[in-house]
């Protein structure tokens, strides 16, 4: 089993994810190196599609550990996962084409679209010159998108459906950009012993902060107030 791989992708995240699949282990086990990001070009020029390169290498630590791992062990952590029954993969399928029967009427011919599975959730790419009013102003079209589709991928199915959404590689450089926010205002708070209330956030953002922040030893998140007005605090811990 090899300990580095070289993985490609459509965004950072999708080339990790690839690269995770092929070692076989989680992104904890792992240290991430971009080797090489977006080129140049224009990210609505669809015939110059984004890919990112990233060096996956297994931590030390984890190689040790891993040779001494037992087949029994592995199939217990696979019946510990939910996975979905026949039925379910079933509704994943039409789900999919729901998806697609939508886009194909909503979407200008211009606009290009990939709709697919990886491990029984679904994930929408839009591609094309001018899909900037797609994401709409600090992403709220896109938001607005992501709700309908993942409603539309719902409809009348017995077990919930991940669908993820992504225009022209925005997600990517909004969890860059959130994170990198996350760090600047845990700073502050600890520089001032103030807490920081944010600007109101949809669900998903609110994620990536609180993700970004958890590990702090001497920072707490929380969120506060009603949908579509909920925000998050950044405070010190007691």
């Amino acid at each position: 089993m090899p300990n580095s791989v070289i993985s490609e992708g459509k965004t950072t995240n999708d080339a990790i994810e690839k690269g995770l699949k092929e070692l076989k282990v989680s992104k904890d086990m792992v240290e991430i190196k971009v080797i090489e990001e977006a080129d140049k070009r224009s990210f609505y020029n669809i015939l110059a599609p984004r890919v990112v390169k990233v060096e996956l290498t297994v931590k030390e630590n984890v190689k040790k550990t891993r040779k001494v791992e037992t087949k029994k062990e592995e199939n217990s952590t696979i019946n510990k996962e939910k996975r979905p029954t026949n039925q379910n993969q079933e509704e994943i399928t039409q789900a999919v084409k729901a998806i697609e029967d939508f886009l194909s009427k909503f979407l200008t011919a211009e606009v290009k679209y990939e709709v697919y599975v990886e491990d029984y959730e679904i994930y929408a790419n839009i591609q094309g010159e001018n899909v900037h009013y797609l994401i709409g102003y600090r992403g709220e079209t896109i938001n607005a998108l992501q709700t309908l589709v993942s409603s539309i991928a719902n409809k009348n199915v017995t077990a919930k459906i991940r669908v993820y959404l992504d225009i022209a590689g925005y997600r990517d450089k909004r969890i860059k950009t959130l994170e990198d926010l996350a760090e600047k205002i845990a700073k502050t708070v600890i520089r001032t012993g103030k807490s920081v209330t944010l600007e109101p956030m949809s669900a998903y953002e609110r994620k990536v902060i609180h993700s970004k922040l958890q590990s702090q030893d001497k920072i707490k998140t929380f969120s506060k107030g009603e949908e579509p007005y909920r925000k998050i605090v950044v405070a010190l811990k007691d």
